[in-house]
């Protein structure tokens, strides 16, 4: 199983002078962080799309055997609330395609308000474009129920095991990739190791797992996940 571990984010100026140096400018932040992390978590995809020149910088920017876990608009998450979204997710596939194998799962990051609709979501995973692997974090507790999960398994969509002080999603696999965001502000050895072994648990489902962190100004999150690394890694 491959592992694609980071942060959300990156590029952050409160990071200077504990995970970047101190003279570190912002353009080049993500070489750095493409260094010492093979994954990150873009937000930026959620409010624009990005330009050409942006793609190409990324890529260039990042080694052959890094991943760019983008968030979906949201323009298809938060205003359209998944109906309808053809057009809009195919305009999002054309502005990405210049990542190439670097694209790694795209997710959909649904409104705390947004009440579980099985029968829309199973409409929407039809109409997404071909190739394009999908992961979904539900905000609200009634997405989670044997339709829900069924639906993204058929599919091959991943329910999106996101942990933070306020929700956790059910531990279920429904891809043959995970995708998980940890979201509380610290982590125990304990916990790191526990969801390490969760991960690895996972290897007759998943053939790779991204997992990120949650950005903080302390910069602690780039510190959980080295620590994840290392226990996948050991």
């Amino acid at each position: 199983m491959n592992h694609w571990i980071g942060t959300s984010g990156f590029q952050y100026k409160e990071w200077k002078g504990s995970f970047y140096p101190e003279k570190l400018s912002l353009p080049k932040m993500l070489a750095f962080y493409a260094g010492v992390f093979n994954s990150t978590e873009i937000n930026y995809t959620f409010r624009s799309l990005p330009s050409d020149k942006t793609i190409a910088r990324w890529d260039d920017e990042t080694p052959a055997d890094f991943r760019f876990s983008l968030k979906a608009p949201q323009r298809v998450t938060h205003f359209a609330k998944l109906r309808k979204c053809g057009d809009a997710m195919n305009e999002f596939r054309q502005a990405v395609k210049g990542l190439g194998k670097k694209l790694g799962p795209v997710l959909f990051q649904l409104p705390e308000t947004f009440k579980a609709d099985a029968v829309l979501l199973s409409e929407f995973l039809a109409s997404l474009p071909k190739g394009l692997h999908a992961a979904f974090e539900f905000r609200h507790e009634s997405w989670f129920t044997d339709e829900v999960f069924e639906a993204l398994a058929a599919k091959n969509a991943a329910l999106c095991l996101a942990e933070s002080e306020e929700l956790t999603t059910p531990r279920i696999a429904t891809a043959d990739f995970g995708y998980l965001r940890l979201r509380r502000d610290n982590y125990t050895e304990k916990e790191i190791r526990d969801w390490a072994s969760f991960i690895q648990a996972q290897s007759e489902k998943w053939k790779e797992t991204f997992a990120y962190l949650k950005h903080e100004d302390t910069a602690a999150g780039t510190g959980f996940a080295r620590k994840l690394m290392a226990k996948l890694e050991g």
